[in-house]
Protein backbone atom coordinates (compact mmCIF):
# COMPACT_ATOMS: atom_id res chain seq x y z
CA UNK A 1 0.00 0.00 0.00
CA UNK A 2 1.33 3.08 -0.52
CA UNK A 3 1.79 5.82 2.08
CA UNK A 4 -0.90 8.11 0.89
CA UNK A 5 -3.05 5.06 0.40
CA UNK A 6 -2.18 4.65 4.69
CA UNK A 7 -2.60 8.51 5.77
CA UNK A 8 -6.09 7.96 3.66
CA UNK A 9 -6.96 5.28 5.51
CA UNK A 10 -6.21 6.59 8.72
CA UNK A 11 -8.02 9.83 8.13
CA UNK A 12 -10.90 8.53 6.70
CA UNK A 13 -11.10 6.09 9.68
CA UNK A 14 -11.28 8.61 12.29
CA UNK A 15 -13.33 10.56 9.86
CA UNK A 16 -15.89 7.84 10.60
CA UNK A 17 -15.17 6.54 13.74
CA UNK A 18 -16.05 10.45 14.92
CA UNK A 19 -12.41 10.93 16.36
CA UNK A 20 -12.58 13.45 14.01
CA UNK A 21 -16.16 14.83 14.14
CA UNK A 22 -17.78 17.08 12.06
CA UNK A 23 -17.24 20.39 12.20
CA UNK A 24 -13.52 20.31 13.50
CA UNK A 25 -10.33 20.55 11.65
CA UNK A 26 -7.86 18.23 10.38
CA UNK A 27 -4.66 18.92 11.02
CA UNK A 28 -2.35 21.04 9.28
CA UNK A 29 -0.11 18.82 6.44
CA UNK A 30 2.88 20.08 7.72
CA UNK A 31 1.50 18.36 11.29
CA UNK A 32 0.03 15.33 9.88
CA UNK A 33 3.65 14.66 8.08
CA UNK A 34 5.56 15.26 11.32
CA UNK A 35 3.11 12.56 13.21
CA UNK A 36 3.28 10.63 9.98
CA UNK A 37 6.77 10.57 8.80
CA UNK A 38 5.41 11.54 5.74
CA UNK A 39 6.23 13.67 2.52
CA UNK A 40 3.85 16.77 2.76
CA UNK A 41 2.84 15.43 -1.13
CA UNK A 42 1.46 11.55 0.52
CA UNK A 43 -0.67 14.18 3.01
CA UNK A 44 -1.85 16.38 0.18
CA UNK A 45 -2.82 13.78 -2.18
CA UNK A 46 -4.41 11.47 0.88
CA UNK A 47 -6.74 15.05 1.96
CA UNK A 48 -7.77 15.53 -1.58
CA UNK A 49 -8.77 11.88 -1.89
CA UNK A 50 -11.12 12.39 1.02
CA UNK A 51 -12.55 15.85 -0.29
CA UNK A 52 -13.53 14.12 -3.27
CA UNK A 53 -15.51 11.56 -1.10
CA UNK A 54 -16.86 14.65 0.47
CA UNK A 55 -15.36 13.99 3.42
CA UNK A 56 -13.33 16.88 4.30
CA UNK A 57 -13.41 20.75 2.96
CA UNK A 58 -10.24 21.95 1.57
CA UNK A 59 -9.70 25.65 1.99
CA UNK A 60 -6.43 26.97 0.75
CA UNK A 61 -5.45 29.85 3.27
CA UNK A 62 -7.29 28.26 5.74
CA UNK A 63 -7.84 25.06 7.90
CA UNK A 64 -8.91 21.59 5.83
CA UNK A 65 -12.30 20.58 8.21
CA UNK A 66 -14.15 18.00 8.39
CA UNK A 67 -17.60 17.33 6.52
CA UNK A 68 -20.59 15.39 7.28
CA UNK A 69 -20.15 12.47 5.66
CA UNK A 70 -23.95 11.46 6.39
CA UNK A 71 -25.10 14.19 4.32
CA UNK A 72 -22.39 14.60 2.21
CA UNK A 73 -21.18 11.58 0.91
CA UNK A 74 -21.96 9.58 -1.89
CA UNK A 75 -23.02 6.13 -2.65
CA UNK A 76 -18.94 5.88 -4.04
CA UNK A 77 -17.93 6.12 -0.50
CA UNK A 78 -19.84 3.05 0.82
CA UNK A 79 -18.54 1.17 -2.19
CA UNK A 80 -15.02 3.25 -1.66
CA UNK A 81 -14.86 1.48 1.92
CA UNK A 82 -16.09 -1.79 1.07
CA UNK A 83 -12.95 -2.36 -1.46
CA UNK A 84 -10.77 -1.95 1.31
CA UNK A 85 -12.71 -4.18 3.89
CA UNK A 86 -13.09 -1.24 6.11
CA UNK A 87 -16.74 -0.61 6.51
CA UNK A 88 -17.74 0.05 10.11
CA UNK A 89 -19.92 -3.26 10.85
CA UNK A 90 -22.24 -0.62 12.59
CA UNK A 91 -23.52 1.24 9.16
CA UNK A 92 -24.51 -2.70 7.99
CA UNK A 93 -23.83 -1.92 4.78
CA UNK A 94 -25.05 -4.98 2.88
CA UNK A 95 -28.86 -4.41 4.39
CA UNK A 96 -28.11 -0.90 3.14
CA UNK A 97 -27.58 -2.05 -0.29
CA UNK A 98 -30.04 -4.39 -0.30
CA UNK A 99 -32.92 -1.78 0.56
CA UNK A 100 -31.50 0.50 -2.21
CA UNK A 101 -31.86 -2.18 -4.42
CA UNK A 102 -35.57 -3.06 -3.44
CA UNK A 103 -36.09 0.48 -3.55
CA UNK A 104 -35.11 1.20 -7.23
CA UNK A 105 -36.22 -2.09 -8.47
CA UNK A 106 -39.68 -1.97 -7.22
CA UNK A 107 -40.11 2.02 -9.16
CA UNK A 108 -38.01 0.79 -11.92
CA UNK A 109 -40.44 -1.70 -12.26
CA UNK A 110 -43.64 0.37 -12.30
CA UNK A 111 -41.85 3.23 -14.56
CA UNK A 112 -40.89 0.10 -16.82
CA UNK A 113 -44.66 -0.90 -17.35
CA UNK A 114 -45.41 2.84 -18.21
CA UNK A 115 -42.64 3.45 -20.99
CA UNK A 116 -40.50 -0.15 -21.83
CA UNK A 117 -40.77 -0.22 -25.79
CA UNK A 118 -42.62 -3.88 -27.23
CA UNK A 119 -39.23 -4.90 -27.88
CA UNK A 120 -38.39 -4.41 -24.40
CA UNK A 121 -41.47 -6.04 -22.94
CA UNK A 122 -41.23 -8.74 -25.27
CA UNK A 123 -37.88 -9.27 -23.96
CA UNK A 124 -38.52 -8.96 -20.16
CA UNK A 125 -41.15 -11.91 -20.60
CA UNK A 126 -38.32 -13.94 -23.12
CA UNK A 127 -35.94 -13.89 -19.71
CA UNK A 128 -38.53 -14.13 -17.40
CA UNK A 129 -39.28 -17.83 -19.53
CA UNK A 130 -35.33 -18.32 -19.66
CA UNK A 131 -34.67 -18.24 -16.01
CA UNK A 132 -37.57 -20.67 -15.88
CA UNK A 133 -36.36 -23.22 -17.86
CA UNK A 134 -32.98 -22.96 -16.97
CA UNK A 135 -32.06 -25.62 -14.12
CA UNK A 136 -29.28 -24.68 -12.53
CA UNK A 137 -28.96 -21.69 -9.71
CA UNK A 138 -26.10 -20.02 -11.72
CA UNK A 139 -27.69 -20.36 -14.96
CA UNK A 140 -30.52 -18.49 -13.16
CA UNK A 141 -29.34 -15.67 -11.92
CA UNK A 142 -27.49 -14.77 -15.25
CA UNK A 143 -30.91 -14.67 -16.87
CA UNK A 144 -32.34 -12.64 -13.66
CA UNK A 145 -29.47 -10.24 -14.06
CA UNK A 146 -30.12 -9.86 -17.57
CA UNK A 147 -33.88 -9.71 -16.49
CA UNK A 148 -33.49 -6.99 -14.59
CA UNK A 149 -31.25 -5.20 -16.87
CA UNK A 150 -33.92 -4.74 -19.29
CA UNK A 151 -36.47 -3.45 -16.33
CA UNK A 152 -34.08 -0.88 -15.63
CA UNK A 153 -33.20 0.62 -19.33
CA UNK A 154 -36.95 0.22 -19.73
CA UNK A 155 -37.76 2.92 -16.78
CA UNK A 156 -36.05 5.17 -18.73
CA UNK A 157 -34.30 6.85 -15.77
CA UNK A 158 -30.92 7.51 -16.04
CA UNK A 159 -30.62 7.65 -11.91
CA UNK A 160 -31.91 4.22 -11.89
CA UNK A 161 -29.41 3.20 -14.72
CA UNK A 162 -26.11 4.77 -12.43
CA UNK A 163 -27.95 3.52 -9.16
CA UNK A 164 -27.64 0.05 -10.80
CA UNK A 165 -23.90 0.29 -12.60
CA UNK A 166 -22.63 1.56 -9.09
CA UNK A 167 -24.22 -1.38 -7.38
CA UNK A 168 -22.43 -3.77 -9.40
CA UNK A 169 -19.62 -2.37 -9.63
CA UNK A 170 -19.39 -2.15 -5.91
CA UNK A 171 -19.61 -6.26 -5.60
CA UNK A 172 -17.55 -6.10 -2.12
CA UNK A 173 -20.73 -4.66 -0.98
CA UNK A 174 -23.42 -6.10 -2.21
CA UNK A 175 -22.71 -9.76 -3.84
CA UNK A 176 -25.64 -11.06 -5.19
CA UNK A 177 -24.49 -14.63 -6.48
CA UNK A 178 -27.17 -17.34 -6.49
CA UNK A 179 -26.99 -17.75 -2.99
CA UNK A 180 -27.37 -14.40 -1.75
CA UNK A 181 -30.69 -14.06 -3.72
CA UNK A 182 -32.10 -18.24 -3.78
CA UNK A 183 -35.24 -16.54 -2.48
CA UNK A 184 -35.37 -14.87 -5.38
CA UNK A 185 -34.47 -17.51 -7.85
CA UNK A 186 -36.41 -20.29 -6.98
CA UNK A 187 -40.22 -18.11 -7.39
CA UNK A 188 -40.10 -18.40 -10.93
CA UNK A 189 -43.93 -17.69 -10.75
CA UNK A 190 -43.21 -14.95 -9.24
CA UNK A 191 -40.66 -13.27 -12.02
CA UNK A 192 -43.14 -14.20 -14.63
CA UNK A 193 -46.01 -12.57 -12.98
CA UNK A 194 -43.78 -9.66 -12.87
CA UNK A 195 -42.80 -9.65 -16.18
CA UNK A 196 -46.91 -10.18 -17.87
CA UNK A 197 -47.36 -6.94 -15.36
CA UNK A 198 -44.84 -4.93 -17.04
CA UNK A 199 -45.60 -6.36 -20.54
CA UNK A 200 -49.50 -5.67 -20.18
CA UNK A 201 -48.42 -2.44 -18.68
CA UNK A 202 -49.93 -2.54 -15.46
CA UNK A 203 -47.80 -0.51 -13.28
CA UNK A 204 -49.00 -0.68 -10.16
CA UNK A 205 -48.91 -4.33 -9.65
CA UNK A 206 -45.39 -4.46 -11.86
CA UNK A 207 -44.59 -1.92 -8.64
CA UNK A 208 -46.01 -4.54 -6.02
CA UNK A 209 -44.85 -8.01 -7.13
CA UNK A 210 -41.20 -6.13 -7.94
CA UNK A 211 -41.30 -5.18 -4.43
CA UNK A 212 -42.52 -8.34 -3.29
CA UNK A 213 -39.86 -9.94 -4.82
CA UNK A 214 -36.60 -8.04 -4.08
CA UNK A 215 -37.69 -7.81 -0.56
CA UNK A 216 -36.87 -11.09 0.17
CA UNK A 217 -33.21 -10.68 0.21
CA UNK A 218 -33.15 -7.30 1.72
Amino acid sequence: MLLSDRIHARLRADILSGALPPGSAVPSERRLAEQLGAGRHAVREALKRLQESGLVRISHGGATRVRDWRHDGGLDLLLALAASGEVPPELEAERAALELRACIGADAARRCAERASAAQRAEIVARAEALAAAAEPEARNVEYERFWDVVVDGAGNVAYRLALNTLVAGQHVLVLDAARVGAELADAAAIRALARAIAERRPGEARTLAAELLERSA
